[in-house]
């Protein structure tokens, strides 16, 4: 379904959402991994606490709710190394809500940056990808994406809509040779989960999630989820009838 990648030494890797949790740990894999590897989120500071220095580092500032900051992102990278072999979408906003709680200036936040960075992030690599013939992007959506969630009351329809964004995007460009993956892990432990207060089942730390995510793409899925524990049970319960479904979550989650 994709071209797989088994080394990634000399690549030119693009990672919006390198400052902390699974991107960060991403971006330190993959330059441990002898890539090179162009690191944005909107701390400049904290990307270069990652990039530690690398000459194959570029570290690119960049806010993900701007589409003119990451266009101008996206022309300076591809200025600099004349092109982008995979570029990764991590960047993401999660708040817990419940139904009680809704909150529409959050949500907005969480909308702009879980789907519209991704849109716009995607406006700016695609045609350069199509340009070059070659190529792969990537997002990392959520297993929350795969059905309704308790507390996931708007998180959860961001990362469903980045999910059917990513397969629409895979129709259009696999026959053009671009690859597309979607990355959905389960619970990862980052700045972004530690408030939450129930406990997250096979959690991960977000070394481990790097490790996944570039082990998947040594394969050709367009999916990468893990832990696969945890994410087969969710997609079994996301083919479930809806009776069945909600009573079980209910009893589990509350």
């Amino acid at each position: 379904m994709n071209p797989r990648i088994t080394d990634w030494r000399g690549l030119r890797v693009w990672v919006l959402g390198a400052s902390s949790g699974i991107g960060a740990a991403l971006a330190r894999l993959l330059l441990q991994s002898g890539a090179r590897v162009a690191l944005s989120a909107r701390s400049a500071p904290r990307l270069a606490e990652v990039a530690e220095d690398r000459r194959c580092a570029l570290v690119l500032p960049c806010d993900a709710l701007s589409e003119a900051s990451v266009r101008a992102a996206c022309d300076q990278l591809v200025a600099s190394w004349d092109g982008i072999d995979v570029a990764i979408y991590v960047a993401g906003d999660y708040q817990p809500m419940r139904a009680w709680q809704i909150d529409p200036a959050r949500a907005r936040q969480m909308i702009g940056v879980n789907l519209g960075g991704a849109i716009a992030f995607a406006a700016c690599v695609v045609p350069q990808l199509l340009r070059q013939g070659h190529g792969q992007i990537a997002f990392v959506a959520s297993v929350a994406g795969y059905r309704g969630l308790p507390r996931s009351l708007v998180y959860g329809p961001t990362k469903a809509a980045l999910i059917n964004f990513a397969e629409s995007l895979y129709l259009d460009l696999r026959p053009r040779g671009i690859g597309v993956r979607l990355i959905n892990p389960g619970f990862v432990e980052t700045p972004m989960t530690a408030g939450n207060d129930f406990t997250m089942p096979a959690l991960l730390s977000a070394e481990q999630a790097a490790r996944e995510t570039v082990g998947g793409f040594a394969t050709s899925s367009f999916e990468i989820h893990y832990p696969k524990r945890f994410t087969r049970l969710l997609k079994l319960l996301a083919v479930l009838p809806y009776r069945i479904y909600f009573a079980l979550v209910q009893r589990v989650a509350g």
